[in-house]
């Protein structure tokens, strides 16, 4: 077994130039992103990296240059980009109030409804009445003119900039389908009443003059809308870790005015202010104790799995928690100077500086859009050359727009992605969204954070040592009658496992608490005393008090009428599935290293009861994401387990992060996959869920393409029915749901 501390920050030479955020609007694909990174380093001494989930530029600028001119340079490219407003003047997010989102489902919603009936008639002819052409054109017109209205915004802007993306194929694909359907009705021959469309599985010329593709342009208009809908509604959840870590925070606080205690919001706490922390309540913000002894329950924000004994003169951190007696605490940071301040803008910069995971499916987009323009402008430019006919040559390059527009490839992901997650939470998965799949196939080393992950997260009762002629059940009775009375946690343990082995406790009387050595009281006619009150232990307790504290545990001697009789060993339990999980792990191909804050004995011994080999012990909170960066930088592909808000910022900067359910909001924002029964055998299940998913996502993308690619040559050739390539796009989206749907059989 190997063990580590942290590592020291590098020291780095201040540089000389300024940073700053931007929030970047109007981006639809992940090419959009590389398009506005690559004109802001082009700008001499710019260096910048803009995220597509996370809608963010983070920019590196030199002296002489404005953050205006940043802001130009991104609107000239055809973006918006602005600031972000301060975070106390931010209102207080919902995720129902999106108003961006709420308007694309209420988008999806118009054109599905409009669109349902211009499809059935076009694809089921007994459904077609007289002048049912008509009705079609009055349904399908608003979906193709305002439901498709941001694939027509985003074609224009990427034209005017010379780029081609998804959003020009599906934009010119419709408008070409509906302005050859405006052609046929009102100066071809499908406008006259009982025109029918004949559904014939025949590959024949049709007369484009008598052909209307209302039904395409409408439905691949809806179904592309639902894939936008579904993508945006998992992006928008990427900057809920911030407000998460935020929230922790104490909301109000007791602060000392002329002697008295007056109620104040936490925000308006000052440098220098005095304030109260009474027992169970959180501290308001980073400062020094006044007045008073308690023990702080930090492991929301160290990962320390030990309360730790304050007392006058020691330091204190906002967000943790009082758990032992009355405290006056003097403020001496606020704000953005807090722990948990610069906590929350690690997890932002280790969000920003996760690497682009560019979609597959537009990274074949780029070479597949211009192709098919290439190929629509060479069809028509070769009929017309060749026949003279202009009609017919309109009909084969609209045939080869329609063929080619991505209606398939607007479902391969969501529907995978649902399929995916839906099996996932029955099975106590989550899984973030589909940017995060790709990560799981190539991960090989996985931390796992120990505190409330690889164990319980809380002091439990683990062994019981006895003096020579000592009863244990007696013991446990007297000493866990007095410990009932504390409140401190390692004291609640003791007493919580007293009464699980020995039953009902009696009462104690005279409780007194020795600050920082223990407790004492009368237990049924017995002084008792438990903690350091002793000055001899018989040599058998002595050396099971050295063998506790070897293990990492703590060891609480106990005795009454001044002898000492036993030894308590207290620690955090390791959970009992934690041993399995660590084997599945590794069968499926990873390493598993344990990182924590805790002391190497502890990290240690926990290790080796799981059999884990490597361990990284003593680690401040801040210093976690760099132990992932220092892993990655000997080549390894990281994921990270934890659940505490000390391991957000891991999480975030890991290949791939996955969070305990059981833990803090944080940490399940910042991570990729949540596990939600806060079992550590899940986290196999989790990446053979999510490898699973990415493979049928792949699958999609295949067939969504390949299927185009195959019927282009024969919609160039003028042989393929407009209502066969209806058709086709019909049961390639069937095809693309089916094979989602097989995730349903995943164990």
């Amino acid at each position: 077994m190997t063990s580590t501390t942290a590592p020291e920050a590098p020291a780095a030479g201040q540089p000389a130039l300024s940073e700053v955020e931007l929030l970047i609007g109007g981006m639809t694909c992940a090419s959009c992103a590389a398009r506005v990174e690559k004109k802001l380093n082009r700008m001499d001494g710019v260096t910048a990296t803009v995220n597509y989930a996370t809608e963010k530029a983070r920019i590196a600028y030199p002296p002489g240059t404005e953050v205006a001119d940043l802001i130009s340079t991104v609107v000239r490219t055809g973006y918006t980009a602005e600031e972000p407003a301060p975070p106390r003047d931010e209102p207080p997010a919902s995720k129902e109030a999106d108003p961006e989102l709420a308007a694309l489902r209420r988008r999806l919603t118009v054109s599905a409804l409009l669109a349902l009936p211009v499809v059935l008639p076009a694809m089921i002819p007994p459904l077609q009445f007289d002048n049912w052409q008509w009705l079609s054109l009055t349904l399908a017109a608003p979906v193709v003119v305002w439901g498709a209205a941001p694939f027509h915004r985003a074609a224009w802007t990427n034209l005017r900039h010379g780029a081609a993306t998804m959003d020009t194929l599906v934009s010119v694909g419709t408008l070409a389908a509906f302005g050859w359907s405006l052609w046929a009705l009102f100066l071809g021959d499908a406008g006259m009443p009982g025109m029918r469309h004949p559904f014939e599985l025949t590959v024949a010329r049709s007369d484009g003059a008598s052909t209307i593709y209302l039904e395409v342009a409408a439905g691949v208009t809806a179904f592309i809308l639902l894939g936008r809908y579904l993508e945006a509604r998992s992006k928008r959840r990427a900057g809920a870790a911030l407000r998460a870590l935020m929230e922790l925070g104490a909301k109000d606080v007791a602060v000392l005015r002329d002697g008295r205690e007056v109620r104040i919001p936490a925000e308006r706490l000052a440098v220098g202010d005095r304030f109260v922390v009474r027992p169970g309540e959180k501290i308001a913000t980073d400062g020094t104790v006044l007045e008073g002894v308690s023990a702080v329950d930090a492991s929301m924000l160290t990962g320390e799995s030990v309360p730790v004994d304050v007392a006058v003169g020691d330091t204190v951190t906002g967000a943790t928690v009082n758990a032992g007696g009355r405290l006056v605490v003097e403020a001496t940071r606020i704000g953005a100077d807090t722990r948990l301040a610069r906590m929350a803008k690690l997890v932002e910069d280790a969000q920003n500086g996760k690497a682009q995971v560019q979609r597959l499916a537009d990274r074949i987009a780029g070479v597949f859009v211009p192709v098919v323009l290439l190929i629509a402008v060479g069809t028509f430019g070769t009929w017309l050359g060749a026949t003279g006919d202009t009609a017919a040559a309109f009909t084969a390059a609209v045939a080869v727009l329609i063929i080619a527009c991505p209606c398939a490839l607007g479902l391969a992901t969501p529907t995978a992605l649902m399929v995916g997650t839906g099996r996932g939470a029955q099975l106590g998965i989550l899984i973030k969204g589909p940017e995060v799949l790709e990560s799981t196939r190539k991960v090989d080393t996985i931390v796992l954070d120990k505190t409330g992950t690889v164990t319980t997260g809380r002091m439990t009762l683990l062994a019981v040592h006895t003096a020579d002629g000592t009863d244990e059940r007696r013991l446990l009775r007297l000493a866990g009658a007095l410990e009932h009375a504390s409140e401190h946690p390692v004291a609640r343990a003791i007493a919580a496992g007293a009464e699980e082995r020995a039953g009902a406790l009696p009462r104690a009387e005279h409780f007194e608490n020795v600050p920082g050595r223990g407790v004492r009281g009368r237990v049924e006619g017995h002084e008792v005393a438990v903690g350091r009150l002793f000055d001899e232990l018989p040599p058998e307790l002595a050396r099971a008090r050295d063998e506790a504290e070897r293990d990492g545990r703590t060891a609480v001697v106990a005795g009454w009428d001044g002898v000492a009789r036993g030894v308590l060993a207290v620690a955090d339990a390791v959970k009992e599935t934690s041993a399995e999980a660590v084997r599945e792990l590794r069968a499926l191909g990873l390493t598993p290293v344990l990182l924590t804050g805790d002391n190497k004995a502890v990290a240690e011994a926990v290790a080796r009861s799981v059999g884990i080999d490597q361990v990284i012990a003593e680690v401040l909170p801040e210093d976690k994401a760099d132990v992932v960066r220092r892993l990655q930088g000997e080549g390894r592909s990281v994921a990270m387990v934890g659940d505490g808000v000390n391991d957000a910022a891991a999480l975030a900067v890991a290949d791939l992060g996955l969070a305990m359910g059981t833990g803090t909001d944080a940490a399940i924002e910042a991570g990729d996959l949540t596990l939600v029964r806060g079992d550590l055998r899940v986290a196999a299940d989790a990446i053979r869920l999510s490898r699973r998913t990415l493979g049928t996502i792949k699958g999609n993308l295949v067939w969504a393409f390949g299927y185009n690619v195959a019927a282009l040559p024969l919609a160039a050739a003028g042989l393929l029915n407009p209502m066969i390539a209806g058709a086709a796009m019909a049961f390639s989206s069937v095809f693309v749901v089916t094979n989602s749907l097989r995730l349903r059989a995943f164990h």
